[in-house]
């Protein structure tokens, strides 16, 4: 560990960062750029920043050494978790001294001590900022403060709404009650309760003597209002009896209601575009057979059944998928086992369609451990993972499954050379229906649930996936499992 930082390099390299977001850039892009200038100018191996909601937490960003555990969940109830939301802000980790799985990951990658920083927004904490280190040497104050100062340039980007939070339940789009105000003549705002501080993320003494953040709806009536960081609120006011002029607004975040209302809608527009497809297709090959049979040859006959049960396995898949969507999917209550990674690898391909499986490259070397988990649903795993490589790559070029061990993790890989994917889609990839532009979902047709069943199914089992752009164009998706 260096005793001292490279301070010209890291301000150098910071104002390259200022510059991306002055010209537009934002989000995971930024937020990568500036963990890869902070790695070497800090002597870390890696770099890492977990991103935490109400409902735990993800590596979001993550590079050199840690780039392993991109992606990687933390439950709320994990004790690594526990550990990184108290104490003080800033400090100095042994690895030794955690106590959940994180701890052996870490160790089993030859990490062994870390600066972390929490990233807070007005008592919130939307992530932690984490330089990690091989060897035993303790890092020296200066390390400590240019990683707590990091963090404050993260927490900034999140109270920018600079493209972060990542995922829709961060802690800057959190609403725990409804907020309450009242508003004077002049819609300037008298009182400001603490759920409204909450709520709309403006602390009292920047509401106080301020108009509304929001349009104030005539007296006794009701408006839904979306907010400029995309979250949506249910406004309600009234007068407030007495001399005065004053009139008290209600408020809370309906986001939550408004995604599941468009969820819906989209589900019945993807599903009736989606279905559509096939049945027509089947319709019109069993119209040909029952009004042309004499007319066909045997060769047509068997083409149009041919077609008939390929168009009706995408029928089918379609619905699982559909189905599985809106039902809890992956092992349930069956425990882990120890199973043969290579040889569920090797078993899933041969169930795979066979214009699919001639374009797979498999790679796994004869020593691979066996992981832990759930066997049978790692075929569902594989063949979203290769689909979803098809579908955007060309149908000449290979997908390689490689596989390898990590410590106390063992992973494999889907990699394509198609189209790729940008690295602030590499998360969004993973929420239901999201397929991209809207160009993509004509040009590429599905339901946008492959891999938010994959999510799904896989972190079931411990594990995590998580995507990235190949080098030399494509996309590299990656399932990570505890070893057995």
């Amino acid at each position: 560990m260096p005793e001292r930082i490279d301070f010209p390099a890291l301000l150098a390299g910071h104002t390259v960062v200022i510059e991306m977001i002055n010209s537009g850039d934002a989000g995971l892009p930024v937020l990568t750029q500036l963990l890869r200038v902070a790695q070497p100018a800090l002597g870390a191996t890696g770099m890492a920043f977990v991103e935490f909601g109400p409902t735990g937490g993800r590596v979001i960003a993550a590079t050199g050494a840690a780039e392993w555990a991109l992606g990687r969940p933390l439950a709320v109830d994990d004790p690594d978790t526990v550990c990184l939301l108290s104490g003080p802000r800033v400090r100095q980790v042994r690895v030794a001294d955690l106590n959940g799985k994180l701890a052996g990951e870490l160790a089993g990658s030859g990490l062994r001590r870390m600066v972390v920083s929490r990233a807070e927004i007005g008592g919130h904490t939307a992530g932690s900022l984490h330089a990690l280190y091989p060897g035993d040497d303790e890092p020296g104050p200066e390390q400590q403060g240019a990683i707590g100062y990091l963090a404050s340039c993260v927490a900034h980007m999140y109270g920018d709404q600079s493209g972060l939070p990542v995922h829709g339940d961060g802690p800057v789009v959190a609403a725990l009650a409804d907020g309450l105000a009242v508003v004077d003549r002049d819609g300037h705002v008298r009182l400001w309760n603490p759920a409204a501080a909450q709520v709309t993320g403006q602390p009292v003494e920047q509401a106080l003597g301020r108009p509304l953040p929001f349009p104030l709806p005539p007296s006794g009536q009701v408006r839904d209002h979306r907010m400029p960081d995309g979250r949506w609120l249910r406004i309600t006011s009234g007068e407030l009896p007495g001399p005065g002029t004053l009139r008290v607004v209600t408020f809370r975040d309906i986001t939550d209601q408004q995604r599941r209302d468009h969820d819906r809608e989209l589900f019945v527009a993807v599903t009736s575009h989606e279905l559509r497809t096939p049945v027509t297709v089947i319709k019109g090959y069993a119209d040909t057979l029952t009004d042309h049979w004499e007319s066909l040859t045997e060769v047509d006959r068997r083409q149009a059944a041919r077609v008939i049960g390929q168009r009706a396995n995408e029928l089918a898949r379609l619905v699982d998928r559909l189905l599985s969507s809106a039902a809890e999917v992956g092992p349930g209550d069956e425990p882990p086992n120890p199973f043969d990674l290579g040889e569920a690898l090797r078993a899933a391909v041969g169930d795979l369609p066979t214009e699919l499986r001639h374009r797979l490259v498999l790679r796994l070397p004869s020593d691979l451990p066996k992981a832990l988990g759930h066997r049978p649903s790692l075929a569902t795993v594989l063949t979203e993972l290769t689909t979803n490589a098809g579908k955007y790559s060309a149908a000449d070029s290979p997908i390689e499954i490689t596989a390898s061990v990590d410590g106390h993790l063992v992973a494999f890989r889907v990699s394509d050379r198609g189209i790729g994917i940008r690295p602030e889609h590499v998360e969004r990839a993973f929420d239901r229906f999201w397929q991209g532009e809207s160009g993509d979902r004509r040009g590429y047709p599905g339901a946008g649930l492959g891999l938010y069943l994959v999510r799904r199914i896989v972190e079931q089992q411990n594990g995590w996936v998580s995507l990235r752009p190949r080098t030399g164009g494509g996309t590299v998706a990656e399932v990570r499992l505890p070893r057995g």
